[in-house]
Order: structure tokens, then C-alpha cells, then sequence
């Protein structure tokens, strides 16, 4: 890809993040995209096959602008599955606030808007990945609470720390994020850890 094609690409994922934001994720059209980037609506085509395309690059493209897979570093080194859990706990608890005006539009897109509902099911579903991975972790080294099956925790870990839970308890409740990471963690260890 030459340097002028990356830089129409990241003006393209630059101006769909900034207008999902903006608009909360509704009537964001390809064509608004394409006048906020300063190109033509067929050029976005030639980046992006289809809209769903365009949606869950944007969402890859605000995680990797904001690090993720680095900060997500100290939970796959971490010593322990128990270790892992509490990073985990702390790297979400602290990511959402940065993708909030994205998490949110598409959130509230998706029930409307076929593309936006694929980006947040995609990212959701990396979020239960993580989920599945550190109940994984704890079942091997014993230390899942046994009146669990691995599928159930994962499904309940996944839920408490899902981006509606995090919004209402930090949004509607107030909590500071400190607050959140502090109570979250103290959570899922009584919960899911012997």
C-alpha cells in the first residue's frame, strides 16, 4: 500500500470514528464520511468493501490508536490466572473511558444499522474471548470456584464486565474509574476464585 493510500485510509477511519462519536452512531452515511475525509464516496469503496467493513476497521483502528494489545501485555505475562483476572479487570475498567463516544455509538447503532451492530458484536466478542481465556486459566490451575462450569463463568464474567455494566456504574452512578477497578476486581475474586 503506498503512503498517499495509507494516509486516504486513515483519513477515511479518522473521520467515521469522528462522526460516530459526534452523532452518537446514528445517520453517520457513507457519504458524510466521505465529505468529512475531503474524498468522494466511491474512493471510501476503494479501501473499504462494504460499510460493515468500514465499522469494524474503525473500531480495530481506535484500539490499536489507543494500544491495546500493549496494555493487554501484563495480563497475558501475568505469573498466575488470579494475576491475569486483576489485570484484566484494570485494563477494561481503564480502556472504556478512552472508547467510550465510539463503544457508545455503536451501541446505540446497532440495533438500526446492520454495519455498526458487526463492529460491536466483533469487539464484544473479543472481550468474551479475553473472559474465556483467563476462566481457562483459572480452571487449569485449580482455582475456579467449583460451583462453576467454565461456559457459565465466562458468560457471567463476560456480562459484569460488559460496556452497559461499566456505563452505569461509572455514568449513572457516579464511580470514579479507580472506584470501579477497585470494586469490580473485589467482585469477580469472590466470585469466580477459591
Amino acid at each position: 500500500m503506498s503512503s498517499n493510500e495509507k494516509n486516504t485510509r486513515i483519513k477515511i477511519l479518522d473521520a467515521t470514528w469522528k462522526l460516530m462519536e459526534d452523532r452518537r452512531g446514528l445517520g453517520v452515511r457513507m457519504s458524510d464520511i466521505a465529505k468529512a475525509a475531503g474524498i468522494s464516496r466511491q474512493a471510501i469503496y476503494l479501501h473499504f468493501d462494504t460499510r460493515t467493513v468500514l465499522m469494524s476497521a474503525t473500531a480495530i483502528y481506535v484500539d490499536e490508536v489507543k494500544g491495546l494489545d500493549e496494555r493487554l501485555k501484563i495480563v497475558m505475562s501475568a505469573a498466575t490466572a488470579v494475576d491475569a483476572l486483576k489485570a484484566f479487570v484494570n485494563v477494561w475498567g481503564n480502556y472504556v473511558p478512552e472508547i467510550y463516544g465510539l463503544a457508545k455509538a455503536l451501541l446505540a447503532a446497532r440495533e438500526t444499522d446492520e454495519a455498526a451492530g458487526v463492529a460491536w458484536d466483533e469487539r464484544m466478542g473479543c472481550l468474551r474471548d479475553g473472559c474465556r481465556e483467563i476462566i481457562s486459566g483459572l480452571d487449569a490451575e485449580g482455582r475456579l470456584a467449583p460451583e462453576w462450569t467454565q461456559a457459565d463463568a465466562v458468560e457471567m464474567l463476560w456480562t459484569a464486565l460488559s460496556f452497559q455494566t461499566w456505563e452505569q456504574l461509572t455514568v449513572d452512578c457516579g464511580w470514579s474509574v479507580d472506584n470501579y477497578v477497585r470494586h469490580m476486581t473485589a467482585l469477580v475474586m469472590r466470585g469466580f476464585v477459591v
